[in-house]
């Protein structure tokens, strides 16, 4: 994740992160359609495979949406759409259904820690690049980190809950788990303000945009 945000940051919508963007969007698009074609082989089947089918496209268009309705003609932060924070607003999404498509959640014993850790950093991230001013302090930068991703984490862990934990057998353990699950997605939030406000100092050090 540090390594993408410093490398990213330094251009502006440089080709390659643009292609990127787009191309993890039509992924995200042929893996939700063809769990619509084939829900047995999506990996979502009993998971709230639904509320995964109408949350995920808006979790990727959201940043899109915003610019076209309001963000290309007043945002002051980006002269041109933020391709960059698209990205990292994506890419947790479709990191998250590639996993389940491979049942790397139930198979391997990390691998659901480790995405809470690092999808909800990258998540984070794109929303500091998107949305918060390259001018805020270190502390500001991990207060308002700290405030999005802990916001997104609980309402992650509610949403899994009602959708379809509370009538699964995760229910014996779901309370350690979301425990677990909102640490690891606050110290991600957390880990992505830092690393963006280390970023964007270096590069105003070195007489570079810090967008």
């Amino acid at each position: 994740m540090t390594t993408m945000v410093a490398a990213t940051a330094r251009t502006t919508d440089a080709p390659w992160v643009r292609y990127a963007a787009l191309a993890a969007k039509v992924v995200l698009l042929g893996l939700l359609l063809s769990a619509l074609i084939w829900p047995d082989l999506s990996g979502i089947k009993g998971k709230a495979s639904t509320a995964r089918l109408v949350v995920y496209p808006i979790g990727a268009m959201v940043l899109p949406l915003w610019w076209w309705a309001y963000g290309r003609a007043r945002s002051k932060l980006h002269p041109s759409f933020p391709w960059r924070a698209d990205l990292l607003i994506t890419l947790p999404w479709l990191i998250d259904l590639i996993g389940n498509r491979l049942d790397l959640f139930d198979t391997v014993v990390w691998w659901d820690d480790a995405m809470h850790l690092i999808l909800w950093g990258l998540l984070t991230a794109g929303v500091l690049l998107a949305f918060a001013p390259p001018t805020l302090t270190r502390g500001l930068t991990a207060f308002v980190a700290l405030g999005f991703g802990t916001t997104a984490a609980v309402v992650w862990e509610l949403g899994e809950y009602v959708a379809f934990i509370r009538s699964s057998p995760e229910l014996e353990t779901a309370y350690t788990d979301t425990l677990g699950d909102l640490g690891l997605g606050t110290l991600g939030a957390l880990a992505a303000g830092l690393t963006i406000y280390r970023t964007r100092a270096h590069l105003a050090a070195e007489g570079l945009p810090r967008t």
